[in-house]
């Protein structure tokens, strides 16, 4: 059996490409603002996570500057070791106060946040509990960990509710949700994953990587947007969609947090986060708390985008957040669906099988604050156009 031979037979990739439908990877030569260049060609960005629009704020690029001439360009070790700078400590710091916690810990990446997170905390004895259409990051966590996994059908909490109930008193228990879903774009009944998790004796991980500076009062995520960050154990963040870098960080109790130190592989087997990133972050979570005016926009934008959606007639599915899924239905369909919004100036991302069900093959479109009136009309008038003309919307 040659170990390679896979690698040969598969053959996907290579046929979207000689078929012109291959929308991966596509490499951009420009900053990620709300319109990007892609080989000379302009195009109106509606692919991105730069919710707040700070990837090109004169602040946070001046500190991530100030940073590399400081301390150079990386930290040539793992946090444990000689990777911990007094800017990394000042983050965590900024970051407990800011998610109302104890403590807080930096991860090189939003995916190992996770990953070393669930695998040193879930033990053998536990059980993880998750929804269906939590982040493969949560996924891999759980897959890594020595405890038994259980999930639940999306955002349903009666299936949840009957999960907890086969499970019984003695294991250790944690549920684990995302705040936002990625591909729907809708929010966590936290509220009742709260009131189960007392009820059935269960701790309670949010990962708030598409929450952070998008809900809550202040942009601090899904437990502050409805109150409750007394009563979540561990809130999850990236800093590669509203702050606008690369990492991911835990806030939890000190003593959680002092745990996770010691024990996650992740993080003490990993290159710590290069300054600049670190220092970028710093500035964007400053302008997340002082510029509240951005989230207000922001969300001035997602509700004109998602009733000019639904004015159309296309499907959103249960979107309520600057994530708007278009269902579009077959994967072909949707691979033509967004070449013709590519030939026509829009950058936004497919996604088909398996990461959506069969037949549930979408456009996920997402938001900025700084997206200007002029470009928001131009979207949905190619959206108009290109549905009228595949027959997918009257």
């Amino acid at each position: 059996m040659d170990l390679f031979d896979k690698c040969r037979k598969y053959k996907a990739a290579r046929i979207a490409r000689a078929k012109g439908y291959y929308p991966y990877f596509i490499p951009i030569d420009s900053g990620q603002g709300t319109q990007v260049t892609v080989k000379g060609k302009r195009l109106i960005m509606i692919g991105s996570n730069n919710y707040l629009g700070l990837v090109s704020h004169p602040k946070v690029v001046a500190a991530a500057h100030a940073a590399l001439e400081k301390y150079g360009a990386g930290c040539t070790g793992s946090r444990f070791l000689n990777g911990t700078l007094d800017i990394h400590e000042q983050l965590e710091t900024e970051l407990a106060r800011f998610m109302h916690k104890e403590a807080a810990l930096v991860f090189s990446t939003g995916f190992q946040t996770n990953q070393g997170t669930i695998s040193c905390l879930v033990g053998k004895s536990d059980i993880v509990i998750t929804d269906r259409s939590d982040h493969a990051s949560i996924v891999d966590g759980c897959r890594l960990s020595f405890g038994r996994v259980k999930k639940y059908r999306h955002n349903d909490m009666d299936d949840l509710e009957r999960v907890l109930k086969t499970i019984g008193d003695g294991p250790g228990k944690l549920i684990i949700t995302d705040g936002v879903f990625s591909m729907e774009g809708d929010i966590a009944n936290l509220p009742k994953i709260v009131e189960l998790g007392k009820k059935y004796k269960a701790g309670i991980m949010v990962d708030d990587a598409h929450s952070i500076g998008v809900l809550g009062p202040d942009g601090n995520g899904t437990a502050a947007h409805f109150g409750l960050v007394d009563q979540v154990d561990i809130i999850m963040g990236t800093f590669s969609k509203s702050l606008v870098s690369i990492g991911g960080f835990i806030a939890a109790s000190s003593p959680v947090i002092d745990y996770i130190k010691h024990h996650s592989r992740a993080l003490i087997f990993s290159a710590s986060m290069p300054p600049a990133s670190v220092a970028a972050v710093r500035v964007a979570l400053e302008i997340t708390k002082s510029e509240p005016q951005r989230r207000q926009r922001l969300w001035k934008n997602t509700e004109k985008m998602r009733q000019g959606f639904q004015a159309m007639g296309y499907n959103t599915g249960t979107s309520e957040t600057p994530i708007i899924p278009v269902v579009i239905g077959e994967d072909i369909k949707t691979f033509s669906f967004w070449k013709s919004l590519y030939k026509n100036g829009i950058f936004a991302n497919p996604v088909i099988t398996p990461a959506v069900p069969p037949g549930q093959a979408l456009i996920r479109t997402s938001y900025m604050a700084t997206h200007t009136d002029q470009e928001l009309d131009t979207v949905l008038d190619v959206f108009r156009r290109v549905g009228k003309e595949m027959e997918i919307i009257p």
